[in-house]
């Protein structure tokens, strides 16, 4: 077993935390000023965390446009990022000056959203219109505050195309979503070929 501390480096080509921690979900955050100015970026770090309310959340490595921006306005958007949007998402990516568009940098177009004034990628197949529930600042195991924050929102609408609904059930695959790996560039896709189901067993037996 190769073994390390995190606090004393890996003494590898490249971190394998987040490969190993993976495939990751994307957060692809839309949010928005009070001036107006929207701003769209990519989170790796990104989940859900509750059913009832729903409640996802991302966490960002600095206080970056999309943390002050959902704690200005208490709202954000996610957008599902599949194989078809994966260079635009991309594209996201890039540190644009303050207050420049990534919707128009990456060539997407902006949908109104229903609930809240952030508006969604009109290009992605599914969007959840988000209120912000609590942002919280990391910490180390000794209490030392780390420059890292994780915003948590309460999904409020949900946007899904008719297309990826069969008699009612969402086909995660047929959304063809793209999944965050490990190194500087690796991503996967997802298909119904690798498919497998359990069924949760009876804790009474």
């Amino acid at each position: 077993m190769y073994f390390y501390q995190p606090s004393q480096g890996h003494g590898l080509p490249h971190d394998p935390l987040n490969a190993i921690i993976g495939p990751r979900p994307i957060g692809w955050i839309a949010s928005q000023d009070a001036a107006g100015h929207t701003n769209l970026a990519p989170y790796s770090f990104f989940n859900c965390f509750n059913y009832r309310p729903p409640i996802i959340g991302f966490a960002s490595s600095g206080w970056k446009d999309s943390v002050r921006n959902i704690v200005e306005i208490k709202e954000f958007v996610w957008n599902l990022a599949t194989r078809e949007l994966a260079e635009a998402m991309n594209e996201t990516s890039a540190s644009l000056p303050q207050g420049e568009d990534e919707f128009a940098f990456a060539g997407l177009t902006k949908a109104e959203s229903r609930l809240v004034k952030v508006p969604r990628v009109a290009e992605s197949p599914v969007n959840f219109e988000c209120r912000l529930s609590q942002c919280i600042q990391l910490t180390a195991a000794d209490g030392k505050a780390i420059e890292s924050w994780l915003v948590l929102g309460e999904v409020v609408g949900i946007h899904i195309a008719s297309s990826l609904l069969e008699e009612g059930i969402y086909q995660t695959a047929k959304a063809n979503p793209v999944l965050r790996a490990g190194g500087p560039s690796a991503y996967y896709s997802i298909s119904d070929e690798h498919r497998f189901d359990l069924v949760r067993p009876d804790a009474r037996r």
